[in-house]
């Protein structure tokens, strides 16, 4: 479950990354750490997100943080990109990584298989739908729990 304050992180660091040419992608509070960690995941729109990227979003969001005074107690802020390994779960990366080589994973088995590996046409309420070597496979969302780049191709 993600901390309560994640929403209002990212409705802060969403303009600021904006205003840097970035793009956040998530972010975490891990309050199980001592002193917690707040990491910010960002996507350069333009380039490879590069440390540079990661530095210059670090000090201008510590510094709206700061601002905005919405964490009490002391925490480390962390920025990094989440790189091409990651899972897709907004409807904008579902239309960012069309014709990309996908492996979809599924809580249970779907049609005799729990993973398949397709390029991905697109997500909608009703399911993720993928192309296997021109056949069009259509997998219940309901089943789906991850979507996720495939490096292998």
């Amino acid at each position: 479950m993600a901390h309560p304050l994640i929403p209002q992180i990212i409705d802060i660091a969403t303009p600021v990354a904006a205003t840097l040419g970035l793009d956040v992608v998530g972010a975490v509070f891990h309050t199980n750490q001592s002193p917690p960690i707040l990491r910010v995941d960002i996507r350069n729109l333009q380039e490879d997100t590069g440390l540079e990227d990661c530095e210059r979003m670090s000090r201008a969001l510590e510094a709206a943080l700061d601002l905005a005074d919405i964490i009490p107690d002391t925490y480390v802020l962390e920025i990094s990109s989440p790189g091409i390994s990651r899972s897709l779960t907004s409807d904008r990366e579902f239309i960012s990584f069309k014709g990309f080589a996908v492996v979809v994973s599924t809580s249970e088995p779907y049609e005799g298989k729990k993973e398949w590996q397709g390029l991905l046409v697109r997500r909608d309420d009703t399911a993720v739908y993928i192309n296997q070597k021109g056949r069009a496979i259509a997998i219940p969302q309901a089943l789906v729990t991850r979507v996720q780049l495939d490096e292998q191709r």
